[in-house]
């Protein structure tokens, strides 16, 4: 569980929103999720609810969000396959409302996953990072009894 963060991380105390929420997020695929989810695509920033765009503090918010999004990514890299299986499903298993099978199928076809990766990070670690979840998916399509997906759909 997320508890804290990198010391040299610059704060004005306008992040205990997002970091109460990332607390709170149990597997580290969630928390990739959460950050990934945070930050705009036009832009790279990250935008937390908590903070209004434009000013100083979400500069901020945006450096410590970039920060903490590497940090857990590279854990994430760190972790044996076998541990980012059983992650995945435990994020699975608390998906509310979720089809496991709807999810994996979804996750074949629109790869979302590879949207997880912070920009910093290249070559090796986001090669592995693809590679890794996808022998998970493959693991987890023949658990679930997913279709192959029509990746024209």
């Amino acid at each position: 569980m997320f508890t804290g963060r990198n010391s040299a991380t610059e704060t004005d105390g306008s992040d205990a929103l997002w970091i109460r929420d990332l607390s709170q997020i149990e597997t580290f695929y969630g928390r990739l999720v959460f950050l990934a989810g945070l930050r705009k695509p036009d832009s790279g920033r990250y935008e937390h609810y908590g903070c209004s765009p434009g000013t100083p503090s979400s500069l901020i918010v945006s450096r410590n969000l970039k920060r903490v999004h590497e940090t857990i990514f590279h854990d994430w890299i760190a972790l044996s396959l076998e541990r980012k299986k059983a992650d995945i499903e435990l994020y699975i298993a608390s998906v509310e409302h979720g089809d496991r099978q709807l999810l994996v199928d979804a996750w074949l076809r629109l790869t979302p996953y590879m949207n997880l990766v912070p920009a910093s990070v290249q070559g090796p670690e986001r090669q592995r990072h693809i590679s890794d979840f996808e022998a998970i998916l493959g693991l987890l399509k023949n658990l679930y009894g997913v279709a192959s997906p029509d990746r024209g759909a």
